[in-house]
């Protein structure tokens, strides 16, 4: 059974004429309404205009490559992302899955191949919420505030611009203050227990949720490094 539906988003950024194309047109075949963009930083443009939900991302791109595209992309996006490149590398496979990419395919690929990797992402659960309790209370941490019903954090009473995989990180960690998750069972609490993948993607995302709570790496106040084990939420101070 196919897992798409019509009128679903895509994003093909690609610099190769030819490569375009061709998974432009096996995305719209199979539904998709599909942009186009030719190097990083339109892409970026088109991903913050269009929202789209699954973004084909090539790693040989002009000017900003693949990875940092990626990079940037997670800073505001949730999007399904699928890296083409054109080597076969496990250490490129490494940065794309640290860069927060969802899926590797090397070129060139098969029509089926490609299809069944897309399908593939499409039936992974994206949550958009954890676990809820009956009647979440408001969570305090210092100058943080989460409201988990409202799916709103604020900090110094201002709002924060939280991607769905930032907030969500963000509530499981501050539901269990007390508890240091490993990177796994964020992974299973956040992207759901059938999502494959290099649990590296949390690292990426807990850095971007550091970055917008002012967290300094080295020494923060809200999202704490358990050495040897994962992540835990800190008092905030």
């Amino acid at each position: 059974m196919s897992s798409y539906r019509p009128n679903r988003r895509a994003l093909v950024v690609e610099d190769t004429p030819s490569a375009a194309m061709l998974v432009s047109a096996l995305l719209r075949q199979q539904g998709f309404t599909v942009e186009c963009a030719e190097d990083g930083e339109s892409g970026l443009d088109v991903a913050r205009a269009q929202d789209p939900e699954l973004i084909v991302l090539d790693v040989g791109l002009p000017g900003t490559d693949g990875f940092t595209t990626c990079r940037e992309l997670r800073s505001f996006s949730d999007a399904y992302v699928l890296m083409l490149t054109a080597q076969d590398t496990e250490l490129d496979k490494v940065i794309g899955f640290e860069a927060g990419a969802d899926d590797y395919i090397t070129k060139p690929f098969s029509t089926p191949e490609f299809i069944a990797r897309v399908q593939a992402l499409l039936r992974r659960p994206r949550r958009t919420t954890v676990e809820p309790a009956p009647a979440p209370e408001v969570r305090r941490f210092g100058a943080l505030t989460i409201d988990p019903g409202a799916r709103e954090a604020t900090l110094d009473g201002a709002p924060l611009n939280l991607t769905r995989r930032e907030f969500d990180l963000l509530d499981v960690l501050s539901g269990s203050p007390r508890v240091a998750f490993t990177r796994s069972q964020l992974v299973e609490r956040v992207w759901g227990e059938n999502w494959f993948g290099d649990d590296h993607l949390v690292g990426v995302h807990i850095s971007n949720l550091r970055r917008k709570l002012g967290d300094d790496g080295r020494n923060p106040r809200f999202v704490l490094t358990v050495r040897g084990i994962g992540f835990r939420m800190g008092p905030g101070r």
